[in-house]
């Protein structure tokens, strides 16, 4: 009789499907895993171990919260496993629950002040939460149980790069090569603090060091193509964003930024349609629909732009630049109201954008509020004394008012910064016009008429 064809109980055969599903786990198997160890709880549901492997095996594919599940249902059966503890407290901080994370981790240090992981993960929650000086406490605890811990340097790295500390978060990161040099991604993110630097050759040899480990990480393999086209290797970019696509056909970033440079090539149709084909594959991506708008705009089609416009609109967009821009197209296409709702939010996020107030001033000046449109052009120019379309608006809105010595000195200013331009030229000889007129007024308003009838 062969081993297969044996009649098993029931909890043997749960045992052998945990097996299996152990074995399926080393493998990289993760889905076949979980389908054995489901079918093993099935039969025995009180075995704590499948639980906190079930849970191990659903953070492998990223499923945390379904994790937390399975953890909290082996720690039911057993409470005062640490491991079962450090796990569900790792999978609060990555689900954002940070106050059911600490007090895990401190329960884990009332256990046994000695249980290193207790301090070594809460580094990461604290540094999540921004509190930086109990990372560094916790390191500080951490080191003093292990002060050969990879893990507690990559942390700890992670809250100095935070920080914007760069330097600092690699001679961290660099520890920890030495200590586990097959740390995941460690020479991505050791390349990562070096671009940040400022150190484009140390950042570009480590790009290549983990691609050289993990030749089909799409996340680095992005950034790294990110990397060489802040450096203007434009065709070494190209070739990276379209590696990806071959890796991952559905990748829509990928497909965004080949238009990006086909954008800035000049090439409009082939931009379309890779940000066409980036919508098709994600669309809720940022910056596919703002760019065809700007496609729209420039090949005049104006209700194709706005509708564009108001899609993006739709998205989270935290980038001031991007909606600035889109204010100013708003503006272009005679939506106020739009074009006001972006520079709003521009200036809650850049306080300091000398364009967003510029364009609230275009803005207040298309409703006839001109005093407002004044106050937002000075603000504008308080930012950038040389913003030459504040310089220039304000001088109509002091025309309009009837203040010809102030719209003469902006004129000033702006044909200092660019003498040859027609439309300042013009602007400022109808500035001196008024001028002369207002002060021919005023000498005819102080003549007496009757000093000339006298003398006849």
């Amino acid at each position: 009789m062969l081993f297969e064809d044996m009649e098993f109980g029931s909890y043997d055969r749960a045992e052998h499907k945990a097996r299996r599903a152990y074995e399926l786990y080393e493998d990289g198997m993760m889905a076949q895993a979980l389908t054995e160890l489901e079918q093993a709880l099935e039969i025995n549901p009180a075995n704590s171990a499948w639980h906190f492997n079930k849970g191990l095996t659903l953070d492998a594919i990223n499923r945390f919260a379904e994790a937390i599940t399975e953890f909290e249902a082996a720690l039911e059966l057993n409470p005062h496993d640490l491991e079962i503890l450090n796990s569900l407290a790792v999978d609060y901080t990555r689900t954002g629950q940070y106050d059911r994370a600490i007090r895990t981790f401190e329960h884990m240090q009332q256990m046994d002040p000695k249980f290193e992981p207790a301090y070594c993960n809460r580094i990461i929650t604290y540094t999540e939460m921004g509190l930086h000086d109990l990372a560094e406490q916790m390191f500080y605890l951490a080191q003093q149980i292990d002060p050969d811990c990879a893990l507690c340097f990559y942390n700890i790295g992670n809250s100095l790069y935070a920080r914007g500390q760069y330097k600092k978060a690699i001679r961290c990161w660099l520890r920890t090569v030495e200590l586990e040099p097959a740390h995941p991604q460690i020479n991505y993110r050791i390349a990562q603090a070096y671009w940040a630097e400022g150190e484009p050759c140390e950042a570009q040899e480590h790009f290549l060091v983990e691609l050289r480990a993990n030749p089909g990480d799409i996340e680095v393999i992005m950034d790294f193509a990110l990397f060489v086209l802040e450096q203007g290797d434009i065709e070494s970019a190209k070739e990276k964003f379209n590696r990806i696509l071959e890796l991952d056909p559905e990748f829509a970033p990928a497909a965004f930024y080949l238009g990006e440079i086909a954008f800035d090539d000049g090439d409009l149709p082939r931009a379309e349609t890779l940000f066409e084909e980036a919508l098709n594959r994600d669309p809720g991506l940022p910056g596919p629909h703002y760019r065809l708008a700007q496609c729209a705009l420039a090949n005049d089609r104006p209700r194709e732009a706005r509708a564009y416009l108001l899609a993006e609109l739709e998205l989270d967009i935290e980038d001031a630049g991007t909606l600035v821009s889109m204010g100013s197209m708003f503006l272009r296409l005679g939506d106020n109201d739009h074009a006001v709702h972006c520079l709003l939010r521009a200036t809650n996020l850049d306080t300091a954008s000398a364009d967003a107030f510029y364009y609230l001033g275009v803005a207040a000046a298309n409703k006839g509020h001109l005093d407002d449109a004044a106050q937002f052009f000075s603000h504008a120019l308080d930012l950038d004394a040389d913003h030459l379309g504040a310089l220039r608006d304000s001088s109509f809105t002091y025309l309009a008012a009837g203040r010809a010595d102030r719209a003469a000195e902006r004129i000033a200013h702006a044909r200092k910064l660019l003498p040859g331009d027609c439309e300042l030229r013009m602007l400022d000889y109808s500035v001196r016009l008024m001028r002369v007129t207002d002060r021919l007024g005023r000498a005819v308003r102080r003549i007496d008429p009757r000093r000339f009838l006298k003398r006849r």
